[in-house]
């Protein structure tokens, strides 16, 4: 049998920790009189008590997990997150069913950014923090994820950054816990300088924190229905479009840049397509725009730049709609959308190392093609890409597709239409946010969807973030089996 007791007490701690953090859109209602402000302390009481009772049920002498321990974390983890942050969203003026208030807590957590909440213009302040909250919150988790845990279950080739050689999780654990508070440290620091510089362009104290917290966390979640393009502020959209390629990027690199190697944002590989990737689109799209629906060149860049971030990174945020920008953007932001941003990061999609590893290990082959007697190796960072990861990459990109053709095919069943159906797929596997149509495109959201088709995507959500083999593997008769 599989010892919970060490899954339990971490569970225990995060469930505290998101107690704790209710307390704040609690003070921000009461200090605006709005009568949610019990809701939050009530959720907050409960959450609490959940967390200190597996606390103090499953404490031991020491924590430490082995895989199945951890792959049983990984999910558990965030699911008890999720079922516990959406009773604000079930309880408050907001008025929720359980499966809308899911579907927002997943979708912040996630850091997705898709959402069935209408009129954010109006809606309570401690709402509106909440939401960004999730958000901020589910991007530091994010990222520990996928520093410390995905590399040691070998997911999706990420045990290329495994931090240890060591196979044994627990062994890793302590170094691991040192990065990742040193990592955090990075994330708040940056999170605070986005608002600082968002408040010093126009916004207000309180929509600059919140739009900070989603910018950093690549989640896109607004204030305003609108989103960004509700404060009609260019120097805004520069800001975004700065914090959102930040947050893009592996965020060791930036830790590795502090501890003295300058070097190591600008050598390494998936940051350099990265970069060029998303320069590249956006001088497409913003040509496009200028020559074909006679956009000034310094607008369509504006539009451009903002969109083609937005997408990578999976942030969702929008400046206008860009399902009207014709066909040539569309198709292209449907490819971005699968690419998504760097590994070690808070973008979702399927990340950019794992198209450089398919691309040398294609190219590897045709030259053994055409020379049979050759020994062509594929690297990747100067490194020899093994068939382990070669492995766990393409079982990766079958399974992600298969999943977004069976979610697809789930939410035709009720009754939306193929865009619909197969952008929301591909939207909430890759954490995106708004999909494609005049439903759940820049210009909708969510809410008019069937509740079952709200927990489909909840589950694509949850998929999508875990990498797909976290979760699938539990189906697994093997991983119960000692």
């Amino acid at each position: 049998m599989i010892d919970l007791r060490p899954v339990g007490f971490i569970i225990g701690v995060l469930l505290s920790v998101l107690a704790s953090a209710m307390m704040l859109p609690a003070l921000a209602d009461a200090a605006a009189r709005h009568q949610d402000w019990p809701v939050f302390i009530a959720a907050g009481s409960v959450t609490l008590f959940a967390g200190v009772s597996l606390v103090f049920t499953c404490r031991g002498r020491r924590v430490a997990i082995n895989l199945r321990q951890a792959f049983l974390l990984t999910i558990l983890g965030w699911l008890s997150c999720v079922a516990f942050a959406a009773l604000p969203f079930a309880f408050a003026s907001a008025e929720l069913s359980y499966a809308d208030a899911f579907f927002e807590a997943m979708s912040g957590l996630t850091t997705t950014g898709a959402t069935v909440i209408m009129g954010l213009d109006h809606a309570p302040p401690g709402l509106l923090l909440w939401r960004g909250l999730l958000q901020w919150m589910g991007g530091l988790g994010i990222i520990a994820m996928a520093i410390i845990i995905l590399p040691m279950l070998r997911i999706g080739g990420m045990q290329l950054f495994r931090l240890e050689s060591t196979e044994k999780l627990e062994k890793a654990l302590p170094r691991a816990a040192q990065i990742a508070g040193g990592i955090g440290t990075i994330y708040l620091s940056m999170s605070a300088a986005c608002a600082v510089l968002y408040w010093l362009v126009g916004m207000t104290g309180f929509d600059a924190v919140i739009h900070a917290m989603t910018t950093v966390a690549t989640g896109g979640f607004s204030t305003a229905d609108a989103s960004l393009a509700a404060f009609k502020n260019p120097w805004a959209e520069v800001i975004a479009i700065i914090f959102m390629m930040l947050g893009g990027v592996s965020f060791t690199l930036f830790l590795r840049v502090l501890q003295g190697d300058r070097r190591a944002l600008w050598i390494d590989r998936q940051v350099q397509i990265y970069f060029a990737l998303a320069i590249v689109a956006s001088l497409i799209v913003a040509a496009w725009l200028w020559l074909e629906s006679g956009e000034h060149p310094l607008i369509a860049l504006r539009y451009g730049a903002f969109n083609v971030v937005s997408v990578m990174t999976t942030t969702g945020y929008s400046s206008s709609d860009y399902g009207q920008f014709g066909a040539l953007p569309m198709v292209l932001f449907a490819v971005l959308m699968l690419v998504g941003g760097c590994s070690g990061s808070t973008t979702g999609g399927i990340k950019v190392f794992r198209f450089q590893i398919l691309f040398e290990v294609s190219r590897a082959h045709i030259r053994h093609a055409l020379l049979p007697s050759g020994v062509f190796v594929p690297k990747y960072n100067r490194r020899h890409i093994t068939d382990q990861v070669t492995h766990s990459v393409v079982s990766f990109m079958f399974l992600y597709g298969l999943t977004i053709v069976a979610i697809a095919a789930g939410l035709g069943f009720y009754g939306l239409d193929i865009v619909t159906a197969f952008s929301g797929a591909a939207s909430a596997v890759s954490n995106l946010g708004p999909g494609l149509g005049h439903v759940i495109g820049p210009a909708g959201n969510f809410a008019s969807l069937p509740d079952g088709a709200k927990w489909m995507l909840s589950f694509g959500m949850l998929l999508g973030r875990l990498e797909l083999v976290t979760v699938l593997v539990l189906l697994s008769s093997g991983f119960w089996r000692s």
